[in-house]
């Protein structure tokens, strides 16, 4: 592991920010915070073209490889003398808000905020450059009160947020059973509850939701109380493959310091190699890395399980992502969008190639 120093949390301002057509009281809140994590610099490094990089992401273990890269040191390793200067976030919305004012330069951020972003920048603010990880979002509920998948009707399942992905797939999965639901107020044949995951195992232990459709490690939290898996999200998708965290950056950034970008995903490709190659030395990485984010690691029981349902990638699964936009025109939560020039893979597809791997598709949805 790197020689890193020790985290130092610094609170940041809440910003908060909409999907198109959503109510205005339904705005999202978050803290950002500098983490303070830097890793070391070999003395006979060569700077690329910026002095330090600023990167985003989740205390969450579908940022894994974001978690890994820096706190294993393999992200620095490819950034040679240019330092990394890293924000963690704990919604999608104020991430965006940090690219659009230049606080970061490149994220890890799931599907929806990355949908928003693009579309309500009409297409200028932000372009997808890579995967990073699928799956590791399931359908837990209360085994006393929910036997099966009919039994849901009449009963309260949390998502995380109203129009973000879990409350998205939720919503579309309900339509697809025939049942109704009001996508804004939640309320319907199912009662779809918007629930922090933080409190979400609080609200479950006190009979206030009767499951959740949830990202890991929230997902296992609640098995660890009680609940059992229903449904795992990627059983409902092609070759159980479905995009869960994205590598963004701003196009200004792209256009400027394309070096910087291209050292960044070698890293994030590297990385998931480590990954694959090193599954237990990894998982209790991300987890060392969560501990000194959060003050708490994750337990074994949670842990493990979380772990377990989570795919690290390269590949960003664009035709998913396309779907998930489809999903959430068709719930009422976002305009018909025009996702032309979303992605940017020619960096990553130019790593892949001098690894010696195959490339990745943009689903039509590349720069032209």
């Amino acid at each position: 592991m790197s020689a890193a120093r020790p985290l130092t949390l610094l609170r940041a301002i809440a910003v908060t920010a909409t999907l198109p057509l959503l109510l205005t009281a339904c705005g999202y809140g978050s803290e950002s915070t500098d983490d303070g994590k830097q890793s070391e610099v070999a003395a006979d490094a060569e700077k690329l073209s910026v002095d330090e990089v600023k990167l985003g992401y989740f205390p969450n273990l579908t940022h894994a490889n974001a978690l890994v890269g820096i706190e294993e040191g393999l992200l620095q390793k490819e950034l040679g003398a240019t330092g990394i200067k890293s924000a963690t976030f704990n919604a999608g919305p104020s991430e965006i808000e940090a690219l659009n004012a230049g606080s970061i330069d490149i994220g890890w951020i799931g599907p929806s905020p990355s949908i928003n972003g693009f579309t309500k920048s009409q297409g200028k603010n932000l372009r997808i450059i890579s995967g990073s990880a699928s799956g590791g979002v399931k359908l837990v509920v209360n085994p006393d009160r929910i036997k099966s998948e009919d039994d849901l009707k009449g009963k309260k399942i949390a998502t995380p947020q109203l129009g973000n992905t879990q409350d998205v797939a939720f919503l579309n999965w309900i339509a697809e059973k025939g049942w109704k639901v009001n996508a804004q107020s939640g309320k319907g044949d199912v009662s779809v509850v918007r629930t922090d995951n933080k409190v979400a195992p609080d609200a479950y232990k006190s009979g206030s939701i009767d499951g959740a459709w949830v990202p890991e490690p929230t997902a296992s939290r609640l098995v660890a109380e009680g609940a059992e898996v229903l449904l795992d999200e990627a059983d409902l998708w092609p070759d159980k493959k479905f995009v869960i965290t994205n590598i963004i950056v701003s196009q200004k950034f792209l256009k400027e310091h394309p070096d910087v970008v291209e050292a960044v995903l070698r890293g994030s490709v590297k990385t998931n190699d480590w990954i694959k190659a090193n599954p237990d030395k990894a998982k209790a990485s991300a987890n060392k890395a969560l501990d000194e984010l959060s003050g708490k690691a994750l337990p074994k029981d949670v842990l493990d399980p979380a772990w377990e349902s989570i795919t690290f990638l390269d590949d960003p699964l664009a035709s998913t992502l396309d779907s998930q936009a489809r999903h959430a025109v068709k719930a009422g939560l976002l305009e018909q969008p025009t996702l032309d020039g979303i992605y940017d893979l020619t960096p990553l597809n130019k790593v892949l190639e001098a690894e010696g791997k195959e490339g990745v598709d943009d689903a039509g949805l590349g720069v032209k």
